[in-house]
């Protein structure tokens, strides 16, 4: 009797677990474009990735490459995309495994963003600079990129490593390591079909993400729009949302490579690189960053009293940074905002 009522009881949990997770799962046809605007699609090795393209085709390309975290999405630059579309051809995917792009239950890696980061720019982006297609036997242009946090690390192996086309790079807080180590239980906990869909909800509830934004993504609770947060919990609860940030959350997504290296080896090729970093970033301090920057001989510009999304928090000011390195080609001398 007692086994019965046990086995009786553990069946009800786990139907109301799975009712849980019924409830909060989402339809990916209801998920508004992050930009605001029409998505292309890019056909790469079995993926289909949505991407944003705006401006006009004739003016520079600039390439946005958004952060990889429980949320991503190229949502990250939707307060700066439209000014930035005033003057530049703009390119803007979803990542892999993240918003309006393919999200299979693989086993996500840095490698497949290192691999994906050189595809697109290669693919999709060179080439398009200037507006028609290239005269015979002309160079293509390469773009100018704008890569956030890992995505910033990965962009710089794409180039260094892979080759990848950049005219100028622009990247915010880069960093090799979201998380120290790497965790094969907690990545299998979190692609778990019951348990890690009911783990991966608790940790993108509206509570949670607008906890990890005023934590270390804006300045403060107080400066995290309810906007940024009602499409970060949209983009968490479509059918597989969970596998990329499993991957992220475990530690696997870490590059392992020397950054510092990597930047150094891309500017003495002559890429203009800026990094930028918020004044108030506690994960990844300015410390970290005036020391790459140290390191690599790069250009570093700090926006003092932002965090981690500069972009998002303060873009007039972002702005005015960005496109005073994209004019100037990375060469004015270091600044504080």
């Amino acid at each position: 009797m007692k086994l019965r009522n046990a086995l009786l009881g553990a069946a009800g949990a786990v139907g109301a677990v799975a009712g849980g997770n019924a409830l909060l799962r989402g339809d990916a046809e209801d998920l508004e474009p992050p930009l605001g605007r029409p998505l292309a699609t890019y056909r790469w090795r079995g993926f289909d990735i949505a991407y944003t393209e705006a401006g006009d085709p004739a003016d520079p390309t600039l390439v946005l490459l958004h952060g990889v975290n429980a949320a991503g999405s190229s949502h990250e630059f939707r307060y700066v995309v439209d000014d930035l579309a005033e003057d530049h051809h703009v390119l803007a995917p979803d990542l892999p495994g993240f918003g309006h792009s393919d999200r299979p239950p693989l086993l996500y890696s840095a490698t497949l963003y290192v691999t994906f980061v050189a595809d697109f720019l290669r693919d999709v982006a060179e080439g398009t600079v200037g507006g028609d297609e290239a005269a015979p036997h002309d160079e293509p242009e390469p773009p100018a990129v704008v890569a956030s946090s890992l995505v910033g690390a990965y962009t710089a192996a794409a180039v260094a490593e892979k080759g990848a086309p950049a005219r100028q790079l622009f990247l915010v807080s880069p960093t090799t390591t979201a998380f120290p180590g790497r965790s094969p239980a907690i990545r299998s906990l979190l692609r778990a079909p019951l348990v890690g869909e009911a783990v991966h909800n608790l940790i993108s509830s509206e509570a949670s993400i607008r906890y990890f934004l005023g934590d270390h993504g804006f300045s403060s609770s107080a400066a995290v729009p309810e906007e940024w947060v009602a499409y970060d919990y949209a983009t968490t609860h479509v059918p597989g949302a969970r596998y990329a940030p499993a991957s992220f959350l475990s530690g696997f997504l870490n590059l392992d490579a020397d950054l510092g290296a990597l930047l150094g080896d891309i500017r003495e090729s002559g890429t203009p690189i800026t990094v930028c970093w918020g004044g108030a970033s506690e994960v990844t301090p300015l410390s970290q960053g005036r020391e790459l920057a140290r390191t690599a001989d790069v250009k570093l510009v700090v926006l003092e009293a932002a965090d981690l999304l500069p972009h998002g928090e303060f873009p007039e000011a972002f702005l005015s940074v960005l496109r005073g390195e994209l004019r100037d080609g990375g060469r004015t001398v270091d600044a504080s905002v």
